[in-house]
């Protein structure tokens, strides 16, 4: 349960989303078991990144980064129909191992702000994991460094559906955009906008966004 105030005492949040290959992570318990050479395919195909700063009482967005990511694993035609990412599209794209040090370095020490953060955290401790920047098991970001827009709007509208495009919906966030495809930096950027409008809810008890707040660049 957040309480009106939570994220006060910070100066700058970073919202994340991944887009992926269309596979769950696996469980360490299955990764253990796989016999000696067993190289762990990759996952992520697309980052987005998109920072909060503080601005007054609420926040407003400022520097994006987003890159394409080369997992050197199949793509599920399931996944490439929502997100439209091709194998031909991630042939020149840099391994996950390479853009390692440009994504710690843009997330610091802030807050991730992440939709149903538990998908966005596995999926990001696999990738650490294989590209050995930390053991199996252990967390890239332990879990109190997330903020879950997710969690936050069912505590403001309790029994909503929670998807991202129901929460944009709700808060008359133009999502329509993502009819067509989902895209990392997108996604991104639609969490961060429900982010700074649900964070205002909680503070003000009104569904208004603050007159100052405007969608566009």
């Amino acid at each position: 349960m957040h309480e009106p105030g939570f994220l006060d005492r910070f100066d700058r949040l970073v919202a994340f989303d991944a887009e992926t290959t269309g596979k769950r992570a696996p469980d360490v318990g299955f990764i253990r078991k796989q016999p000696l050479g067993w190289r762990a395919p990759g996952l992520v195909i697309e980052v987005g990144f998109v920072e909060l700063r503080r601005d007054g009482d609420g926040w407003s967005k400022g520097e994006t980064w987003r890159t394409l990511v080369n997992p050197d694993a199949p793509i599920d035609p399931a996944a490439i129909k929502i997100h439209g990412i091709r194998p031909a599209d991630l042939k020149g794209a840099p391994r996950f191992t390479a853009i390692l040090p440009q994504l710690r370095e843009f997330v610091g020490e802030a807050p991730i702000v992440a939709h149903a953060y538990r998908n966005e955290r596995d999926f990001l401790d696999y990738e650490f994991a294989r590209a050995k920047a930390i053991a199996w098991g252990e967390s890239a970001y332990t879990d109190d460094r997330f903020v879950c827009t997710q969690r936050l709007y069912a505590q403001l509208f309790p029994g909503a559906s929670t998807s991202l495009t129901a929460v944009c919906d709700r808060l008359a966030l133009d999502a329509s955009v993502r009819d067509d495809r989902h895209g990392a930096l997108l996604d991104a950027e639609m969490t961060a906008d429900a982010l700074i409008l649900l964070e205002h809810m909680l503070k003000h008890g009104t569904a208004a966004a603050p007159r100052s707040w405007t969608f566009g660049d």
